[in-house]
């Protein structure tokens, strides 16, 4: 598939039946082992990649180093790649742009964008961050590419604990269609895991919802059943490798 192809294919993964399923990786070798395992599609984590490197969360890890693990991962498989992009590694519009373009040209259809302020409490407010989704869309649509912008909103992860998310979810929705109109073609929202609350936002939301597994999320099948369109791994996977990598060389010393 050419890139159009891939982009289409990777828009149309979150249309079906079953739910997009992501175990998110972090390096060309991670990668090849996914798609070898049978994925529809290769997507990042920044966790994992920055961690990868030796580097923590939040944009620690310089871009260059990210497009240098993103075009080998391309470079490596076959499938449409999707990639974590934090809040666009730049502190300005046209770095986030520059750096966008970047990975379009590496042939990456999609990413992740969130609202959350690096190094910061609280939320990017709303009409900031829709400037920057469309300033996202701009780039896409200049360079031709029909990217999945999967917008991401930190609002659930943020909060003090889950008994408070359904006071959110009010904020949530508001974000999403404001997201919506600026550009994004799907809503992430990582830290939701009632599952009412996850069936009243999927009924609500003109987009797919994203939802990432973690140890109070419901299963894969409830997932399917409350409507979710997109199930990520995050972390989890790195974590495990690591886990399994350290478990094995301890068996050596």
């Amino acid at each position: 598939m050419n890139n159009s192809d891939k982009a289409a294919h990777f828009d149309s993964l979150h249309k079906k039946q079953n739910p997009l399923v992501l175990y998110n990786v972090w390096d060309a070798g991670s990668a090849r082992a996914v798609a070898e395992a049978g994925a529809q599609a290769i997507a990042t984590g920044s966790w994992s990649c920055a961690a990868a490197q030796g580097y923590a969360d939040g944009e620690q890890m310089p871009f260059s180093a990210l497009f240098y693990t993103v075009k080998r991962i391309v470079a490596s498989v076959s499938l449409p790649v999707t990639v974590d992009f934090e809040t666009g590694y730049g502190t300005s519009l046209e770095n986030i742009q520059r750096n966008l373009a970047a990975l379009l040209d590496a042939g990456v259809v999609g990413v992740n964008f969130e609202d959350q302020r690096i190094t910061q409490s609280g939320l990017v407010d709303i009409e900031e961050q829709c400037r920057r989704i469309a300033a996202l869309r701009e780039v896409a649509d200049k360079h031709g590419t029909a990217l999945f912008i999967n917008a991401r909103t930190d609002i659930f992860l943020q909060a003090a604990s889950e008994s408070t998310h359904s006071a959110l979810i009010a904020e949530a929705k508001q974000r999403l269609l404001a997201y919506q109109a600026a550009g994004a073609n799907g809503y992430f929202v990582p830290g939701l895991s009632q599952q009412a609350l996850i069936a009243d936002l999927c009924e609500f939301s003109p987009l797919p919802v994203n939802i990432m597994i973690t140890s109070t999320t419901p299963a894969l099948e409830s997932l399917r059943h409350l409507g979710v369109s997109r199930i990520s791994h995050g972390p989890l996977p790195y974590i495990d490798a690591m886990e399994q990598l350290k478990q094995r060389a301890a068996g050596l010393y």
